[in-house]
């Protein structure tokens, strides 16, 4: 074998494993987009690089898969399910207090369901990871009823934030992962 069939060999093999590198990062990226849907976008804006984002969302999904998660047995489902119909007829008469009680009943469902309650940055991660899909209503709701205990949200913010409270409400007692979106 010459030293140009050799080159050619080299470069060959070196073109060939970047393509396959290339690919197996598209893969991965898909893959994750696919997993996460909007909050793939969310993270990509909050980290400002696919690389860092992408590690998170790695994290996230390991971390999750470590918790003991577990669904609510039909009776704690239904008990949920009563106290959420109470908040949202209370919140006709006091929406500040609905509010208040919505973010409290999301936080105890989580626990029951073996979510860590941490700060609120790591309990919309966690989420994230199963309900991709419902977690911005999460933040949203948290953003307005932080606002609304500085007397900064009124009732039309209350009961767009109520709806998202709901959401991811219902999507914790149901303990199924919320469909993606066919494309």
């Amino acid at each position: 074998m010459n030293t140009w069939t050799a080159i050619v060999v080299i470069v060959a093999l070196l073109v060939g494993g970047a393509i396959a590198w290339m690919y197996l990062r598209r893969r991965r990226t898909d893959a994750l987009r696919t997993r996460f849907g909007p909050e793939y976008d969310h993270e990509l804006n909050e980290q400002g690089s696919r690389r860092r984002a992408e590690a998170e969302l790695r994290d996230r999904a390991r971390r999750v898969k470590r918790l003991s998660l577990r669904p609510l047995p039909p009776n704690e489902r239904s008990r949920y399910a009563g106290l959420w119909n109470e908040q949202q007829a209370r919140f006709v008469d006091d929406p500040r207090a609905a509010i208040d009680q919505a973010d409290h009943l999301v936080e105890e469902v989580m626990a029951k369901r073996g979510y860590p309650i941490a700060d609120f940055d790591q309990k919309a991660a966690d989420i994230s990871v199963d309900h991709p899909h419902v977690v911005e209503n999460y933040r949203v709701a948290h953003e307005i009823a932080v606002r609304q205990k500085r007397g900064q949200a009124g009732t039309e913010d209350l009961r767009k934030a109520m709806i998202h409270y709901r959401t991811l409400f219902e999507e914790l007692l149901e303990d199924r992962p919320m469909e993606a979106p066919a494309r």
